[in-house]
């Protein structure tokens, strides 16, 4: 028990005292602020039928509740997801394999760790919430029920749910990164997107949500005395502020059903790690290891043979830039699996053949997003791999190595966003096309700014999917290849964000190679 409780408590101090949680924490408030709109803002994050409610304690506790299950649920995912890997990475894992302790309490512990660092972050946005309704506060009294309970049965269940499923993840798909980011997206967007106000299916609902929203709904009828569906908006919906109604909001009465329900959720994770703990490999990598031919085929037919020096090629002195971005693109389109390139064919195929207004608000920035495992590490896998020493000692790191990784990747998603741009060009639409190109740099120069500042792929991760996903349900603002807005001012201030990037990245870069 005491080697249970240590793997915990070590695991959780050793992530809540890393850079991507620090990062993570930071952005999680600057988002958790905008959940509430100040009184004078322009946009809305909760809307019925054109109907807000008042800043009262439920309104604030219950909606900023919603707010983080779902956007915590879609940001955790990918800042816990790694914890069994980075033990393998820094030796813990054999270590605590050559212990007594089992898979199941292994497994267990690293749940229990990933469901505090996010619940963590839950404490803190709750407390943020408890702050701005003070500042924003309309004369309503202060009912600490009102925040506490939405918060107990929201959202933090749905973490324990995520950081189940962060484990499940890594155990049956330890080496594809790739599927993890995929299979999650499609989960948490069924999840999300399921639409259903049918009671008996609040139990099957993770992040616990619909049912505060079925209960908005009904309280919006009830003032509107209509019995038709109403449409509820979640999201950041700008404009149109003037003209919406208030009304009060006083809380939602939990059925003994769905509270249950929030245990049995629990339940069932503890279950299924029970479940998957046979599966575990327990670091043991020598079955891996064992198909693995410790002489390269090439050198075993050169081993008996006698080799003169003076026969051998001489090496040639290359300066240029087009060699590395050669080996950078070699490097992409290496990395992970070969079949992975069958999803990739399909997208590329799918931007061909599908009309445009869904091939490219839609398919391409999802197609993009399945290149997060290779754009992650663009510039930060020679800190990852300990060989940033040697490479930082190259003959002009910056001018031919940052830049033929940066050269490789834009040309790698231009490739990808072929069909489209031909397609684009026989149309023609030269500013849709001049979008997409810059959307390409955008994305490229960020993966490479977040992996110099942060020396880790985590960060850009969660801001990828959490940019993806925006763009699916067509947030203007976040649209960076212009597949919703096509307009010229859009597009110079796109160029200036895409340059601050660059700029950011490039300094630090080079204020890491002088020191």
């Amino acid at each position: 028990m005491k080697t249970f409780l240590s793997t915990i408590k070590y695991d959780y101090l050793q992530r809540t005292r890393s850079y991507s949680f620090l990062i993570t924490l930071c952005v999680s408030l600057a988002i958790a602020y905008t959940f509430v709109p100040e009184p004078n803002a322009t946009y809305s994050t909760i809307r019925i039928a054109n109907h807000v409610g008042c800043y009262n304690a439920a309104w604030f506790g219950y909606v900023t509740a919603i707010m983080t299950s779902i956007f915590l649920s879609l940001v955790g995912f990918y800042l816990i997801n790694n914890s069994i890997n980075k033990d393998e990475i820094t030796k813990i894992g054999q270590i605590t394999a050559s212990t007594p302790i089992s898979n199941f309490k292994y497994l267990t512990s690293k749940v229990l760790s990933n469901f505090l660092v996010l619940s963590t972050i839950v404490l803190i946005v709750a407390v943020m919430s408890v702050i701005l309704f003070f500042l924003y506060n309309e004369g309503y009294p202060f009912e600490v029920s009102q925040f506490l309970i939405p918060y107990l049965l929201i959202p933090i269940p749905a973490m324990f749910f995520i950081a189940v499923l962060a484990v499940v993840f890594e155990v049956f798909f330890k080496n594809y990164s790739i599927i993890q980011n995929i299979v999650f997206f499609f989960l948490f967007s069924a999840i999300a997107f399921n639409t259903s106000t049918n009671e008996a299916q609040y139990a099957f609902d993770p992040f616990g949500t619909k049912i505060v929203m079925h209960q908005l709904e009904a309280s919006v009828r009830s003032i509107l005395q209509t019995d038709e569906q109403t449409s509820l908006n979640i999201g950041y919906v700008i404009g149109n502020i003037k003209d919406t109604k208030k009304f009060e909001f006083n809380g939602v009465s939990f059925p003994l059903s769905f509270i249950t329900s929030r245990v049995a959720w629990c339940l069932l994770g503890i279950t299924l790690i029970g479940f998957i703990s046979p599966f575990f490999h327990r670091f043991n990598t020598k079955e891996r290891s064992r198909g693995i031919n410790s002489i390269p085929k090439v050198f075993q037919k050169l081993r008996d043979k006698e080799i003169t020096l003076s026969s051998l090629e001489k090496s040639k002195i290359d300066y240029g830039v087009f060699s590395l971005v050669k080996t950078e693109l070699i490097m992409l389109f290496r990395k992970g699996k070969k079949w992975l390139w069958v999803i990739n064919l399909i997208g590329f195929v799918l931007l061909a053949i599908t009309p445009i207004s869904i091939a490219y608000p839609l398919i391409l920035p999802i197609l993009w997003f399945f290149q997060v495992h290779r754009l992650s590490e663009i510039s930060s896998k020679e800190a990852y791999y300990n060989v940033h020493y040697f490479a930082f000692t190259s003959y002009r790191p910056l001018r031919r190595l940052l830049a033929s990784q940066l050269i490789a990747g834009i040309i790698m998603l231009l490739l990808l966003a072929l069909p489209l741009l031909v397609r684009l060009a026989i149309t023609p639409d030269i500013l849709s096309m001049i979008h997409i190109i810059i959307g390409s740099i955008f994305i490229v120069l960020m993966a490479s700014t977040l992996g110099i500042l942060t020396k880790g792929k985590k960060l850009f991760e969660v801001l990828f999917f959490m940019i993806t996903y925006a763009n699916i349900n067509k947030i203007p603002f976040t649209d960076y290849f212009g597949g919703l807005i096509h307009s010229s001012n859009y597009l110079l201030s796109l160029i200036v964000i895409t340059v601050t990037i660059g700029i950011i990245g490039f300094l630090t870069r080079r204020h890491q190679l002088r020191n």
